[in-house]
């Protein structure tokens, strides 16, 4: 996205529409339905506290938690919860776990996001009547043409949506402008629909329905965009989304206040059973139910769209942060920010055609949904304590009742989704295996980063210097490049002096040691060069930020090319013959890979960690291929992690036997 995009302008507000409000704005397709159904007899107080409901979710958790609040804890312009974790994860090394969790709940959202809302649009061709015998809700004919949308939606996302993008925005505003205009119509016909608007009728509906509390695992049904909204803040600004906000909210509540308009019209004795109240105040279905549907299946593309390109940036993001495995990550475009993840997305595209054929309707899976996004919310209010306590600073007392307000309504939400898990036991393998995934990754690194052993460079200089001299050693390369996790610039592992010393001694004309800082910023691109030994031991401090993929054989050119225009090096090759020709030096890079030695004694935890974390290592990518040095010459050395060497034994010396040979 251009930055200025970000500033508020016509432009940045249509894209916004495009990018932004796609999954919150699909919902009335099955919102209002599902409360119907779940609510048990229909009557003006079930309608009415409905809607009551449903605008007051709209109004405190996603206006005021997160247009108006969260919004501000924006990470150079980014949002999402790696970037709120980013911001705040000085200030407790535990707030990593509620950054996995949230990040764990919110990628599994994504297999059921997209099966929902292309599921509820194709099922409205049931309510056009020359269509209605055969597009019945889970027969095999809308269950296909909702896996064939969703097999081409996954299998263009490798060509990027530069294309397509442009026309997000204008498809979504015709979209809004649609479901406003329907729900005025029945507005003007039934006026006394807006005291649904009062929080009395909420209140009464769910104090008085014998269900009433529990009906609100529907109402947060209205609200499960508002977590992916912050993931986008980056593609479009703040101040875009919040005005936008104002014409999608309105068209929002128009609708569902129309739907609710229609239901009290209906007569007294009406059935509702699979009735979905979204098509019903379409005008004249004759005419306009298939072009009604038709923009209802785009705007779903759309909003899936979105959500997918979300859980592309948020595992980029986890990668960088050392939360997950290294993985394929490829850019289809040159719009900054657009990536393709092929792992992830065809992972995504299996779950979301699983859940198609195990749920069939969209009743089905409304039934299941919500649960994960309550614990997203939940985790990002944990995180967001911590903002606004110790990054805005604001008064104890205020952000207490801030608190509260978020708890008190997430918790509610929360349990009343509780009583799903039983039908959603089919996510909850795919929702582990995330957080499992993330949580070993986490702590695996932190485990292994615990045994690491630096030593002072300064002590290593009269070596190098003298193996690079040293003739009688034949010459291993002329520059040998080293990546170190030593953040003190005046250090270095001790394998890596092991590896340059004692594994064949390996001359070198000139070292070089390459660092790799990830920055709370997200798009930082900085590198600093420490001559320790000119010529000869050379630093180089890579500082990038959170979203910038470290392709070290890139970055790496990048700075040589630099340091040669600046006339700080030559890289002209050392041998006589080359030499003479001005041939370029020969790069090789020395990759340290480790691997579970058997001589270790763990904990219990510590190892099914770190058993977890090598078998996982073994499906992620390559270390040479993760940072980019697949086309160069690279070494690959095993080492061999022993984190807690067995030494608790005792082996006896016994005598030989006099007469007998000692073998």
């Amino acid at each position: 996205m251009t930055p200025h995009l970000k500033t508020l302008s016509a432009a940045g507000v249509l894209i916004t529409l495009g990018i932004i409000f796609g999954d919150i704005g699909t919902s009335p397709l099955y919102v209002f339905q599902t409360l119907l159904q779940e609510g048990g007899t229909i009557n003006a107080a079930l309608v009415l506290g409905s809607i009551s409901c449903i605008f007051w979710t709209l109004t405190l958790q996603t206006t005021f938690k997160y247009i108006f609040i969260t919004l501000q804890a924006d990470n150079k312009g980014e949002g999402g919860i790696f970037s709120l974790y980013a911001l705040v994860r000085r200030y407790g090394k535990w707030l990593a776990i509620p950054a996995i969790i949230g990040a764990g709940t919110l990628l599994a959202d994504g297999i059921i996001t997209p099966p929902i809302s292309v599921t509820s649009a194709i099922e409205g061709l049931s309510n056009v009547p020359a269509l209605a015998a055969s597009f019945v809700p889970g027969s095999r004919l809308i269950l296909g043409i909702v896996i064939g949308i969703m097999l081409l939606l996954f299998f263009f996302q490798q060509f990027g949506t530069k294309v397509v993008g442009s026309a997000f925005g204008p498809v979504m505003l015709v979209w809004f402008v649609m479901i406003g205009v329907l729900g005025t119509l029945q507005v003007m016909h039934y006026p006394q629909i807006f005291k649904a608007l009062s929080p009395w009728y909420g209140a009464r509906l769910l104090i008085d329905h014998p269900k009433g509390f529990w009906l609100l695992g529907a109402v947060f049904l209205c609200t499960t965009g508002a977590e992916a909204l912050y993931s986008d803040l980056g593609h479009c600004g703040r101040k875009n989304i919040q005005v936008s906000w104002i014409f999608v909210k309105t068209t929002l509540v128009l609708n569902y206040l129309g739907q609710g308009a229609w239901v009290l019209m209906q007569p007294a004795n009406t059935k509702f059973d699979g009735i979905n109240p979204f098509y019903q105040i379409v005008p004249d279905p004759h005419l306009l139910m298939i072009p009604a549907v038709a923009l209802a299946t785009l705007a779903t593309i759309i909003a899936s769209q979105a959500l997918i390109s979300g859980s592309f940036t948020l595992i980029s993001e986890a990668v960088s942060m050392n939360f997950w495995p290294r993985i394929t990550i490829k850019y289809p475009s040159n719009i900054r920010g657009q990536i393709y993840i092929p792992s992830i997305n065809w992972i995504l595209c299996f779950g979301c055609i699983a859940v198609s054929l195990y749920f069939r309707t969209s009743e089905a899976m409304t039934a299941a949904y919500g649960f994960s996004i309550t614990i997203a919310m939940l985790m990002t209010t944990i995180l967001m304590y911590y903002f606004m306590r110790f990054v805005k600073h604001w008064p104890l007392w205020l952000v207490t009742i801030i608190l509260c307000v978020f708890l008190c309504v997430e918790f509610s939400f929360f349990v009343a989704n509780a009583v799903k898990i039983l039908k959603r036991l089919f996510f909850l393998v795919f929702e582990f295996g995330l957080i499992f995934t993330m949580y070993i990754w986490y702590k695996a690194r932190k485990i292994n980063n615990r045994f690491l052993h630096f030593i002072d460079l300064k002590d290593q200089i009269p070596l190098l210097t003298a193996l690079s001299a040293d003739q009688s050693i034949a010459k291993y390369s002329s520059q040998l490049i080293y990546l170190t996790k030593a953040n003190n610039s005046k250090q270095i592992e001790e394998k890596i002096m092991y590896s340059i010393r004692s594994r064949s001694p390996k001359r070198a004309d000139t070292y070089w040691f390459l660092h790799i800082d990830t920055t709370d910023e997200p798009y930082t691109m900085e590198y600093i060069v420490d001559q320790i030994e000119p010529g000869k031991i050379i630093r180089i401090d890579f500082r990038l930020g959170f979203r910038i993929q470290p392709r070290v054989n890139v970055l790496y050119r990048k700075v040589i090319e630099d340091m040669v225009a600046r006339g700080e090096l030559d890289i002209t090759s050392k041998y006589d013959s080359l030499n003479k020709f001005k041939v370029v030096s020969d790069f090789k890079f020395v990759i340290m890979e480790k691997f579970l030695s058997y001589n270790n004694l763990f904990s219990i935890s510590e190892g099914f960690i770190l058993n977890s974390y090598f078998t996982i290592k073994k499906l992620a990518l390559a270390e040479a291929k993760a940072f980019g040095l697949d086309t160069s010459d690279t070494q690959i050395e095993k080492i061999p992690l022993v984190v807690k060497p067995a030494t608790n034994f005792t082996i006896k010396r016994i005598d030989p036997v006099s007469g007998e040979a000692v073998h």
